[in-house]
């Protein structure tokens, strides 16, 4: 009873189930989650905003500038230039957080206060003032300060440390980091917590319009597909830098960026459907016709005037690293290493044009419900089908699930997580079918063995009542084996004894494919081939009785009766010594070739009209008249079994 329970279709439906479920949470299911989603973005068509452009700091800038870093007056200069177009953004994902101080600066610093404050200063106005200029030179941060000052638009990173604070920090962010912090609308559900933040050097982050958080949370693969709109830094909340670069291209501010915690995120009249931790999955865009999804310059090609700073008017700018060594690279659904700038790209166009992907509130109970539905049918609809109607089913509903998922995901943005029930719709059905391939094979094995059984059991009934090739039909359907193969050598054998040598060579050689080296099968197959190619069955052209193969081996047999030794040849045929094994009768045997006698024609009457005679001859019983014991037919020889006489030759006493 429990043996049967435990072998159930529906039992095994169960545990795979709960197997399944088991493994939901491991980073092999959350990665194929990962994978259809993939499949589902790069099969999706949006078109990315015009507004965005990049300037790459690209190995041909590497090439031509110097060595990275670089002094911060080139970003400063780059800036200007920007500035002038106008660009309406420009979003600078270069971190600077240590201030920048050339080796001779500091020696200019000491010279500048010693002509200052020492004897004779006023006469040293000229010195003075050239230091004084050779300063200004030389302060860079001071230069890139200015530059983002004057422009108003710049808007610069910050990074935070991931991770739950285990108290207070030393000290409050600056205020020019403050003033970037954004309130909560509504909600209980924080979003990702930090414990550290490292920001942009005084000077430099006090002139930019705003700063912005480039954190990022890859996925259990290393992929980045979500974006971090706001990280909770104690009890300020801080957007990232994309929520800036969208606000201030729409003359927005952090008073304008609202936060409903574990929902969504407003910027103005724009509200960004999230995950409960505030990410948003932003739109990767594809290339376009092999190029890029974005228009990517040269830094170096922009500075040098290569390409006219009026280009970007009134658009969205982020400069960034894409040489290699700088920055890491980011695995995303549509590439395998996208600098961080273009990442950014695409971020803030998600934003802009709501390109974003929704995971929808009611989307839980929407997998929930599918998995149910797919617990239910493996354990209590599979296990009623026959293997086409389930096969039919299965495919049907694997359909509509793979369907669904990628079909909201390309035609509504919306990520429904199907992947989940539609592997343990797959795995349930597999696991059933394998379970009842196996059970038929067993089933199949038994019946063979016992079919083979059966048929090697009635090979040998048949052997016994002399019915060779009926025996051979059966034995040939037993699979070979050792056991059997004393059954084949002894059949080979009766075949022999019948001289029937070439199907005593067929037996042989049906053993010796499978064990050439049992006993002497290779001398009894040579033997066997060369007397069914050289021995007359029955009789040779020598004499018209023929001559029986006596020295083959193995004794042939004639009917049921053992050939023993010739005794003498007739004008008809050959007499032999015979022994009938059962009862050990020693009998005289004369054998007649008729089939070479008579024509085919012929042939039927003559054999008819010979076992007459021999029937009539067998009725008589007298002490002068030799007595009959059988009379039969061997291949093309006819046979008589009489009673063995001693006597001498009859030619002495009819000679005179």
């Amino acid at each position: 009873m429990k043996s049967g329970f435990l072998k159930s279709d529906w039992f095994l439906g169960l545990v795979v189930v709960i197997v399944m479920l088991a493994l939901s949470g491991s980073d092999l299911m959350q990665g194929l989650e990962r994978k259809a989603y993939d499949v589902g973005v790069t099969a999706s068509t949006r078109t990315p905003s015009e507004r965005i452009a990049v300037i790459a700091i690209d190995d041909a800038s590497i090439a031509n500038i110097g060595r990275w870093p670089w002094p911060r007056d080139v970003m400063a200069k780059m800036i200007d230039l920007l500035a002038a177009a106008p660009a309406k953004v420009i979003g600078n994902t270069v971190l600077f957080s240590e201030p920048q101080v050339d080796p001779g600066y500091r020696y200019i610093v000491k010279a500048l206060d010693l002509a200052q404050s020492g004897p004779g200063a006023a006469g040293n106005a000229q010195m003075i003032a050239l230091l004084k200029e050779a300063e200004q030179q030389l302060n860079t941060d001071r230069k890139l300060a200015e530059s983002e000052k004057k422009a108003g638009n710049v808007v610069l990173p910050m990074v935070f440390t991931l991770g739950e604070p285990r108290g207070r920090p030393d000290k409050p962010p600056p205020d020019y980091v403050q003033r970037n912090a954004v309130g909560v609308a509504d909600g209980d559900v924080p979003p990702l917590p930090t414990s550290a933040v490292l920001v942009p050097v005084d000077e430099i982050g006090r002139n930019a319009a705003a700063l912005g958080h480039v954190n990022k949370v890859a996925d259990v693969d290393g992929a980045i597909r979500a974006e971090p709109l706001a990280l909770q830094y104690f009890d300020q909340f801080y957007p990232s830098l994309s929520m800036m670069i969208a606000a201030k291209s729409l003359n927005l501010g952090p008073a304008d960026i609202k936060l409903h915690l574990g929902d969504s995120v407003s910027l103005g009249r724009l509200r960004i459907a999230t995950d409960p931790a505030l990410e948003m999955y932003p739109f990767f865009y594809k290339e376009r016709d092999g190029h890029p999804a974005f228009q990517i310059d040269s830094f170096y090609d922009v500075l040098s005037g290569k390409i006219p700073a009026s280009k970007y008017r009134d658009k969205i700018v982020l400069i960034g690293a894409t040489a290699a060594g700088i920055g890491a690279a980011s695995v995303t659904p549509v590439s395998a290493a996208m600098p961080p700038v273009v990442v950014l790209a695409h971020a803030v166009s998600s934003i802009l044009q709501e390109h974003f992907f929704v995971v929808p509130t009611w989307g839980r109970l929407a997998e929930i419900a599918a998995l149910v539905l797919v617990a239910a049918y493996l354990i209590v609809l599979l296990p009623r089908l026959k293997a086409a109607h389930a096969a039919a089913l299965t495919a049907g509903l694997l359909f509509v699930l793979l369907a669904t998922q990628f079909g909201l995901l390309t035609l509504r943005a919306t990520w429904l997580q199907l992947m989940l029930p539609a592997t343990i719709l797959l795995v349930g059905h597999l696991a059933l079918i394998s379970k009842r391939f196996i059970v038929t094979e067993r089933a199949k094995l038994r019946s063979d063995e016992s079919s083979a059984e059966s048929n090697r059991l009635l090979g040998l009934a048949l052997q016994g009542q002399g019915r060779l090739d009926e025996a051979w039909d059966k034995f040939r359907q037993v699979p070979l084996a050792d056991a059997v193969l004393d059954n084949l050598y002894n059949l080979a054998l009766d075949f022999e004894r019948k001289r029937q040598f070439n199907k005593a060579e067929a037996v042989f050689r049906h053993m010796h494919g499978f064990n050439p080296k049992f006993r002497d099968l290779a001398t009894r197959l040579s033997r066997a081939q060369k007397l069914s190619e050289t021995v007359m069955l029955g009789g040779s052209g020598g004499h018209p009785g023929g001559t029986l193969a006596l020295d083959a081996g193995e004794k042939p047999m004639l009917g049921r009766y053992q050939v023993e030794k010739e005794l003498g040849k007739g004008a008809m045929g050959v007499v032999y010594l015979g022994r009938d094994p059962k009862i050990g009768r020693v009998v005289a045997i004369k054998t007649l070739a008729l089939s070479q006698e008579f024509e085919a024609d012929e042939l039927a009457e003559v054999k008819e009209r010979f076992f007459r005679e021999a029937e009539t001859a067998g009725r008589l019983s007298h002490p002068n008249i030799v007595t009959i014991y059988d009379a039969g037919e061997e291949h093309d020889l006819c046979y008589i079994a009489m009673e063995l006489l001693k006597g001498e030759d009859l030619a002495p006493f009819t000679k005179p």
